[in-house]
């Protein structure tokens, strides 16, 4: 029976594993931190019970997934704890006249509540949700591929290809261009170059397909969920471990790495070719992610944040930001490495759809800004500045505050260099080939070797699609 080894226990990394093991190849997983999971961890870090989720809060792309999908159906998440949830509303993103842009999973009220907008939203989206499992089994491919369905990714791909702030102008009110564009602003980047609507236009279809799902209990139920399916297929986990020797791994005859290509290009230093190891080396990380959790106290009436506009209290996801104008500043001045005085802040009320994750009348707020890539300030009140700006009153709320700064976000997990949670920065050459030129982005160079994490093809998200594509490659190398 062939060996394998996998580096990492991340959605990637378990997701490699399990595809692995579903072929009949004995797995060992060897995950470095103490908790396994990666992005997809939860903790209780300011009241006990109160439950936060480390990085990954909603998971749009994890319904739409073929891996995932194919993994429900034979074996059934549920079986495994894991449950998807949703709030009544997927996203709302406020203006400071008290307005919002909202945007409902389902697109008939989206578009209707839009007004003189409402009828170019259904045009772009109608068709791109309707369609999206099986745009989505083309766009979480490699780039070199035979498309399944060429005139779906052609439709997606015409509108893809331009700048956020661009595209944005073809609605006409500020709250529809706005919703747009703090979906877009998932892309870590400048919204004015090439390819930054890819974010924007995937997020918003799969919110009307699928919606904007939280997992009951936290995020570390995937992880848990992926375990325990991977431990039914004799797979076995070790944590606590941080691999940093090759010759540790040998006597594995498949080697995964869910890990950063400059983490993967020092443990295979003097190993890999000269053009393959350039290439890890010159791999560019984007703006980093600070994150700052909240306990919260709500009202008898059952307010929690008092937002101004009150679709925003029914919200699991929001976007505050502002304008699409300052969206596009604030997230330009990021890329540039300088820090915006209101910078981008997505913020999460998980525990609307899931109230598990409260204690009593405290409830957990999560929320991350855009900072410059490798940042060593502190943030924290910005953040809650720019909460504020949104829902007075929310700074007497506070019970409580946990931060990870961008050197702890590094050091929590080091696949997140700089603080990049995107695990490499979408330039419109990355979104391309990321983390290389070729017909096979995941080979390493290395016979056996393989690279599994977000910095391969369909990149970031929790959808263990890179890592599932990854074991497919070994898989047909190694027979």
């Amino acid at each position: 029976m062939t060996t394998a080894v996998v580096v990492g226990s991340g959605p990637n990394g378990l997701a490699a594993a399990i595809e692995l093991a579903r072929h009949g190849i004995a797995v060992h997983v060897i995950e470095g931190a103490d908790k396994i999971g990666g992005g997809t961890r939860s903790s209780e870090y300011i009241v006990d019970g109160l439950i936060h989720d480390d990085c990954a809060g909603f998971h749009p792309t994890a319904l739409a997934s073929p891996f995932f999908r194919g993994l429900d159906r034979e074996f059934g998440f549920a079986d495994h704890g894991l449950e998807w949830l949703w709030p009544e509303i997927d996203l709302v993103h406020p203006l400071d006249d008290g307005t919002a842009g909202v945007l409902w999973r389902d697109i008939d009220r989206t578009a209707d509540e839009m007004g003189v907008d409402g009828k170019r939203w259904r045009s772009v989206f109608g068709y791109l949700s309707e369609h999206f499992d099986a745009l989505v089994e083309d766009v979480f491919q490699p780039i070199v591929h035979i498309p399944k369905h060429p005139l779906i990714l052609a439709r997606f791909g015409a509108g893809a290809i331009l700048p956020a702030a661009g595209f944005a102008r073809m609605w006409k009110t500020p709250q529809a261009r706005a919703l747009f564009g703090g979906s877009a602003a998932h892309m870590f980047g400048a919204l004015t170059t090439p390819l930054s609507s890819a974010g924007g236009l995937m997020l918003t279809a799969g919110a009307h397909a699928h919606g904007w799902p939280v997992a009951r209990g936290g995020s570390g139920s995937i992880a848990a969920a992926l375990t325990s399916i991977l431990r039914g297929l004799g797979g076995t986990i070790e944590t606590g471990n941080r691999v940093t020797d090759l010759s540790s791994l040998a006597g594995y005859d498949i080697v995964m790495l869910d890990l950063a290509p400059d983490a993967a290009a020092r443990l295979l230093d003097g190993h890999q070719p000269d053009r393959i190891a350039r290439a890890y080396r010159k791999y560019r990380y984007g703006p980093a992610a600070y994150k700052v959790d909240y306990a919260v106290r709500g009202d008898s009436d059952g307010t929690v944040v008092p937002w101004t506009n009150p679709h925003a209290r029914k919200a699991g996801a929001l976007h505050l930001a502002g304008s699409m104008p300052e969206i596009a500043a604030v997230e330009r001045q990021t890329a540039r490495g300088e820090m915006p005085s209101a910078p981008f802040i997505l913020v999460g009320q998980q525990f609307l759809a899931d109230p598990s994750r409260s204690v009593g009348d405290i409830h957990p707020l999560w929320s991350y800004a855009h900072v410059p890539h490798g940042y060593s300030g502190d943030v924290t009140e910005s953040v809650t500045r720019q909460i504020e700006r949104f829902a007075p009153g929310f700074r007497d709320r506070i019970v409580g505050v946990h931060v990870r700064n961008v050197p702890q976000m590094e050091a929590y997990n080091p696949n997140y260099v700089g603080g990049d949670i995107s695990a490499g920065a979408n330039t419109p050459r990355q979104l391309i080939a990321r983390p290389k030129f070729g017909l096979d982005p995941y080979a390493t160079g290395v016979p056996g070797v393989f690279l599994c994490s977000s910095a391969t093809p369909p990149s970031g998200g929790v959808h263990g699609m890179c890592g599932y594509n990854a074991a497919r490659s070994a898989l047909k190398t190694s027979n």
